[in-house]
């Protein structure tokens, strides 16, 4: 049987990675099945071109995964292929959580054929084998000989064969620029952004997470070895196809077990494992100065972290108190002093949240090193702690947000603002925090610093206010450079009258460590194209599910 796993686009602008899901699927499906993989961030196709594909290709079964702010996309998709006749399981923490919606037992149309509910390691060779003989079954759960829900321990990780995969589709390079990099002999003709995980679950149960509810509380982890080998694996491709790649560690929290997560940054480094990789750590976690030296010797550039807000009343509200507003400063010195780099995530319209929070925010993000700032508004996602006390609270405006998906939009009232001031209050963050002179004066507080270091973050900035301002198309990049042409050229010019900055050191002009990975020293050349936070940095993302 020929199988096709689609993804959706987010609906807000192009993911800066592929889902881990559809390739942990490819890993677990049965030899003799062929597995196709159509991403919609990075494939755009209409309904009619995805019904045209299923149907010269020949796809027997259709899997679709896709979290709560794609779903409609996803049963819109899977309405035109199951119109096609042929069958469709869909699956991931949105299904998993409704699934009489996607069956359409709860009063709406039918989406899908089959659900496949949590995590789905061990029922999706069932699934196939089903679908394969035409018996596919309309539920199916991974449960033990009680009836109770199994989780696999993770020890026993598929093997993802990351050197034979195509993952063309993936490539962040842009098209235009690959003949000139192919001529010149560049060695970056490819760029690959790779999720892997090193475990499932987490602790904390803030109230609008669903990751707890989905994975669980207790924390899973894969073996050492296991993950080790996985970047060699990677980072062989990456040098045998002439290209670059780095990691993404979807773990939601990678250093909730601090003893383990230590252990397993001296594996990779002994091993010589090291690819540039991003992660994400609560500020709590990064008080200890040995892991965030381990860290940065592991090859660490990147580091997510879910501020939600410098109130702490806020933080209370939501279960969030173990992050400290008094600690951010230090933590970001810690991960500056590092040349690591922060992506902090800010989320307004929280309880006691009043109007000029945007700004209170961004002053306090001025007095620290640069960092990526993202802003949302809070979001109550189906069957959270949140959902069920905006609900009791009579306050939910859209109970069914996901079916009319509005970005950067609430689905409920805020207790002391409204919801259109909570939309000015994200969208004057985003305007001034990604603004011309913002972004020059980032770059100026990072004078001393080797060009490269500046470089990657002028980069990365004008990739990230893609978030909410859109990059697609070549008008708007033109329009973005031309707004930030000052800081542009004073940093090209910086590049031949002052390579390796005041402080010195750096990697030359060779661009790379000893052992072939970016530099993990100041001057280590560290572009990152991330255009989407809400994408997987995000509570809901998806792993070894639908």
């Amino acid at each position: 049987m020929r199988i096709l796993l689609y993804n959706p686009d987010n609906g807000v602008t192009a993911n800066f990675m592929p889902h881990l899901w559809m390739f942990l699927l490819q890993a677990l499906t049965p030899a003799d099945h062929e597995v196709l993989l159509i991403d919609g961030n990075t494939q755009p196709m209409s309904d009619a071109e995805i019904v045209q594909f299923v149907r010269a290709k020949g796809i027997g079964l259709v899997g679709i995964g896709a979290m709560t702010r794609m779903i409609a996309k996803a049963y819109r998709v899977a309405d035109a292929i199951r119109a096609a006749g042929v069958p469709v399981v869909m699956g991931g923490p949105h299904v998993t959580e409704l699934p009489d919606e996607a069956l359409g037992r709860d009063g709406g149309p039918r989406h899908a054929d089959s659900v496949a509910l949590g995590e789905v390691d061990e029922t999706w060779p069932k699934i196939v084998a089903d679908a394969a003989r035409g018996a596919l079954k309309e539920r199916y759960v991974p449960v033990d000989a009680f009836g109770q829900e199994r989780k696999p321990d993770l020890q026993s990780y598929p093997k993802i064969p990351w050197d034979t995969l195509d993952i063309a589709q993936f490539n962040r390079i842009p098209g235009f620029v690959r003949p000139i990099m192919e001529h010149f002999k560049a060695e970056w003709e490819t760029f690959h952004i790779i999720p892997i995980e090193s475990g499932r679950g987490c602790p904390y149960g803030c109230e609008f997470c669903t990751v707890t509810g989905f994975f669980g509380d207790s924390i899973r982890f894969r073996s050492n070895q296991s993950i080790v080998d996985e970047l060699l694996l990677l980072k062989a491709r990456a040098h045998r196809t002439k290209g670059q790649v780095a990691v993404f560690f979807v773990d939601d929290n990678f250093a909730i077990n601090g003893k383990r997560t230590k252990s397993l940054l001296r594996d990779i480094i002994a091993a010589k494992a090291q690819v540039s990789w991003v992660g994400q750590i609560s500020a709590n976690l990064l008080r200890d100065e040995e892991l965030v030296d381990l860290i940065a010797e592991s090859g660490g550039r990147w580091i997510f972290i879910g501020m939600e807000s410098l109130d702490p009343a806020n933080l209370a509200s939501v279960n969030k108190s173990f992050n400290k507003p008094g600690d951010y400063a230090a933590v970001l010195e810690r991960l500056a002093r590092r040349n690591i780099y922060a992506i902090t995530s800010f989320i307004f319209g929280l309880d006691n949240d009043r109007a000029g929070v945007a700004e209170r925010t961004l002053s306090q993000i001025r007095e620290w090193p640069p960092v990526l700032a993202v802003f949302g508004q809070i979001t109550p996602f189906p069957s959270t702690p949140l959902y069920t006390r905006l609900e009791k609270e009579g306050r939910l405006t859209r109970p069914k947000h996901w079916l009319d998906f509005a970005p950067f939009h609430m689905a409920h009232t805020p207790l002391r603002m409204t919801v259109d001031e909570v939309q000015d209050e994200v969208r004057y963050a985003w305007t001034n925090a990604y603004s011309p002179a913002a972004t020059r004066r980032a770059i100026d507080s990072i004078a001393d610093e080797p060009a490269p270091y500046k470089i990657s973050h002028l980069i990365a900035r004008l990739f990230f206010r893609g978030i909410y301002f859109s990059n697609k198309g070549a008008w708007a990049w033109v329009k973005a450079i031309t707004e930030n042409r000052g800081t542009i050229v004073h940093v090209v010019r910086q590049c031949f009258t002052n390579w390796r900055g005041r402080r010195g050191g750096g990697c030359g002009t060779e661009l790379r460590g000893a052992a072939g990975a970016p530099c993990a020293a100041p001057g280590g050349f560290r572009v990152f194209s991330h255009e989407d936070s809400s994408l997987t940095i995000s509570p809901h993302r998806s792993r070894a599910h639908l």
